[in-house]
């Protein structure tokens, strides 16, 4: 459930019509409710209830901005970070240190010095040359950092390969066959804690099959690791559950179902349990409203061209993602479109062949569940301007990213040798 919904005839987030946010900060933006970010947080805690004091720590990648990182953070969630950028947001949002993992496959030594010295609840290795360089990096700071080893279980997550992580071939994690020799290399290293072990296989999965392989392996580590003498305090579970698209696309688990298959699979693993949850959060907690520029006919449907650009929403090129589009002012009139934006590129493509809300040239139409890795991986390609992003809570709204212009780099000066 959002809180995205028509109201005579005009669709709102929550209680702020969209076509007035569009008037005022102008499209393409994003625009994130807050009621559902906090339905979201508070549907998975309690489809976690039956767990002992869960961990789940925001997947910070998946949506950034310091308004709904602030949002999340009031309401429990700690912060799963890839970079020292990342760690900086988390904190400035208020997320404690013992609730931040810092994960990622290149995490440099001026990171670990800078969250060793902040303060972070778990270290996620990818590898034992990370760990001999976190070893350094503590020892010559003082710090005894706590660590996991992230598990490559070679398990095929049954989604798109540019959001897979877990098999043979992804570049995440120690595969587990090597996993024992691995946390044997480390057991003595000066200034690691070595606490648990991690795994996540991928993103937006729709099938819990391959979750529950994952975790079975996990939990056989697990076991190995103890009886080799390990103390082992946390694992880590990752994220990865997908979220609902629309009519006609696959309908994920519930978080409820994903809770109860958690629940029966470590039920005798007597250890804390963290979760890396972002799409599942903040996914259809936004959407990207855009005006159409015009429409152009076309050979078999017409080119439905709108402000909104791969570089404002990349994940239509990128992996093929699919948004469900939806008229802010709908007609109850149906079409079939190919919906694209302005950049010049061919993959610069939202909808190919979508039967859609009709719209026209000037109308407001929006790109669902665009709340996470939108904004996140915009650009400024073509030199376009970097979307505005506003939170909605209630009848009130606030800008909290401008819209910031990237061709004021032209200000500048030139090198002396182009004067």
């Amino acid at each position: 459930m959002d809180h995205f919904n028509l109201i005579d005839g005009d669709l709102h987030c929550e209680a702020v019509p969209l076509a007035a946010i569009a008037q005022e900060v102008g499209t393409p933006v994003y625009v994130y409710s807050s009621a559902t970010l906090v339905r979201h947080a508070r549907v998975l805690k309690a489809a976690l209830s039956a767990l002992d004091d869960p961990l789940i720590a925001y997947a910070v990648k998946a949506n950034p901005n310091p308004a709904v990182l602030a949002t999340l953070a009031a309401e429990g969630l700690g912060g799963d970070v890839v970079s020292i950028g990342e760690y900086r947001q988390a904190r400035a949002a208020g997320m404690p240190p013992e609730r931040i993992l810092f994960s990622g496959v290149g995490k440099t030594a001026d990171e670990m010095a800078e969250a060793l010295a902040g303060g972070v609840f778990q270290m996620n290795l990818e590898s034992v040359e990370e760990a001999h360089m976190l070893s350094a990096v503590a020892s010559a700071t003082g710090h005894r950092a706590p660590v996991a080893f992230r598990i490559n279980p070679d398990v095929e997550a049954g989604t798109h390969a540019k959001i897979t992580t877990g098999t043979a071939d992804n570049k995440f994690g120690i595969p587990a066959a090597q996993a024992l020799d691995a946390f044997r290399a480390v057991r003595d290293l000066s200034g690691l804690i070595v606490t648990g072990a991690t795994v996540h296989i991928g993103s937006q999965l729709t099938r819990l099959a391959p979750l529950e392989a994952a975790f079975v392996r996990l939990g056989e580590l697990l076991r190995t690791l103890r009886d080799d003498g390990f103390a082992l305090s946390i694992a880590d579970l990752g994220g990865g559950l997908g979220v609902p698209h629309g009519a006609g696309q696959p309908e994920p688990p519930s978080p409820q179902e994903y809770g109860a298959m958690v629940a029966r699979v470590t039920h005798d693993w007597d250890i804390r349990l963290a979760f890396e949850p972002g799409r599942l959060i903040s996914g259809n907690a936004g959407v990207l409203l855009s005006r159409v520029v015009r429409v152009k006919p076309g050979e078999h449907h017409p080119w439905l061209i709108v402000d909104a650009a791969m570089n404002d929403l990349m994940r239509p090129a990128l992996y093929d993602a699919y948004h469900h589009i939806d008229a802010v002012r709908p007609s109850g009139k149906r079409m079939t479109a190919h919906v694209v934006g302005p950049v010049c590129e061919s993959g610069d493509t939202f909808a190919t062949a979508r039967e859609m809300d009709a719209a026209g040239e000037g109308d407001l139409i929006v790109f669902r569940t665009a709340g996470a890795y939108g904004a996140a991986m915009s650009s400024g390609y073509n030199s376009r301007p970097l979307t505005p992003e506003v939170l909605v809570d209630g009848d009130r709204w606030a800008l909290v990213r401008q819209r910031l212009d990237v061709s004021a780099a032209a200000a500048t000066p030139l090198p002396d040798w182009l004067r």
